[in-house]
């Protein structure tokens, strides 16, 4: 397991991360993404990737998905806020949200 930084992060530091992640927001203090595949399989095949990572860095999104459609909501639960961790997870979500 790799250690990632789990300290809170302030508003700011959050809008500033969010510039390089444009198709993320905050809702409800965490961030949030809603991406959609082309089916059910590709959907699948996203959320085992980022599964593997998360289990890696011991850092876990909470997620749904219905058919074709993945909703993700990001949040350092043991420190109370959004984290460096949270960032590097939705940065890594969309790397493997790209098509090939």
């Amino acid at each position: 397991m790799t250690s990632i930084d789990r300290h809170v992060l302030s508003k700011r530091e959050i809008q500033e991360q969010l510039k390089s992640l444009p198709a993320w927001q905050v809702r409800q203090g965490k961030l949030h993404r809603e991406l959609i595949f082309a089916d059910f399989a590709e959907a699948f095949g996203f959320m085992t990737r980022l599964a593997i990572l998360a289990e890696k860095h011991d850092h876990h999104p909470e997620w749904k998905n219905v058919y074709n459609r993945v909703i993700i909501d990001l949040v350092t639960h043991d420190t109370g806020g959004i984290s460096p961790a949270d960032f590097f997870l939705a940065q890594a979500a969309e790397k493997f949200a790209q098509p090939g």
